[in-house]
């Protein structure tokens, strides 16, 4: 059975961290949105520290995750921003208190290092979503998806999409994240097993043929036949090739997976875009795709 931390109520203490890129402006309005919801938030000692391209050293970053781990008050983490560096600190880490007395850590992008290893290594739950550093930018729905996902409410997300989707209905336990980052995990203790899943994938800034390359390596590694369902986010940003590639990455995706029988969806609002929704790693989901109308439940 999968470990789902305790939903946070109103005068819940969180901790903001950076684990990985440093700040280069203050997230006081990510403060006070989380605030708003009636939490307490503390802030680490490093999150606007500095040290060439992350947010102080590897040390202090992982002290300063370390100490929110194992602080019984803290009921919940979350990372400032992505960009680089969580890697760096994942084998630094100490999860026996965190494992004994879970709690949500969210975050996106380059976090997806330490949400997909908590599944991988401690079986347990966390949140892909909007962190303090998105959130001026964020669509409104985007962060009301994180409070409910934090609260524990009901959530279903139902959208068109804009690309022909593959039809079909499933239901599973939701994994994924950046799909550079899973790739880069694939054969560590921080890889989730695909076995029977739905799996969620989102990237940016990648050209074609590099999106191409990394999922060719799912499928040749049998990751790709082994699902229940495929999610596919944002893909945004795409770095144009000098040589065109010929075929956009909702198609290189499309003719990869077209031969399984299991729903694919595109277009769905997660990953790097302001409309980025909150999805629950190690959660039952249950997923009805239609040609171009798509609904997602938590079970």
């Amino acid at each position: 059975m999968i470990k789902q931390p305790p939903y946070l109520k109103k005068g819940d203490k969180i901790a903001i961290v950076s684990p990985a890129k440093f700040l280069p402006r203050k997230i006081d309005e990510g403060i006070k949105i989380l605030e708003s919801w009636g939490l307490e938030v503390v802030t680490g000692k490093g999150v606007y520290a500095t040290a060439h391209q992350f947010a102080g050293n590897d040390e202090l970053r992982a002290a300063d995750l370390q100490q929110y781990l194992d602080d019984p008050e803290i009921k919940a983490i979350i990372a400032a921003r992505g960009g680089y560096g969580t890697i760096r600190i994942i084998d630094m880490l100490d999860f026996t208190a965190f494992s004994a007395s879970p709690k949500w850590i969210v975050g996106f992008s380059d976090i997806t290092v330490l949400l997909s290893h908590l599944l991988a290594a401690e079986n347990t739950m966390s949140i892909h979503a909007q962190m303090p550093y998105t959130f001026p930018d964020a669509t409104p729905d985007s962060l009301e998806s994180l409070r409910t996902s934090l609260f524990g409410e009901p959530l279903t997300y139902t959208y068109n999409s804009a690309q022909p989707n593959i039809p079909g209905k499933a239901e599973g336990v939701l994994i994924g994240g950046n799909l550079m980052i899973l790739v880069m995990l694939s054969g560590s203790v921080s890889e989730m097993d695909y076995t029977d899943k739905i799996l969620f994938l989102e990237d940016v800034a990648e050209q074609e043929y590099s999106i191409d390359r990394m999922m060719r390596m799912l499928k040749r590694s049998g990751k790709l036949a082994k699902l229940k369902g495929l999610i596919v986010g944002a893909l945004n940003e795409i770095e144009e090739e000098a040589v065109p590639f010929g075929q956009s990455p909702e198609e290189i995706i499309y003719d990869l997976v077209k031969e399984y029988n299991y729903p694919v969806c595109f277009n769905f609002p997660t990953g790097h875009i302001n409309d980025n929704k909150a999805l629950t790693l190690g959660k039952q989901v249950k997923l009805d795709v239609a040609t171009n109308q798509v609904v997602l439940t938590q079970v």
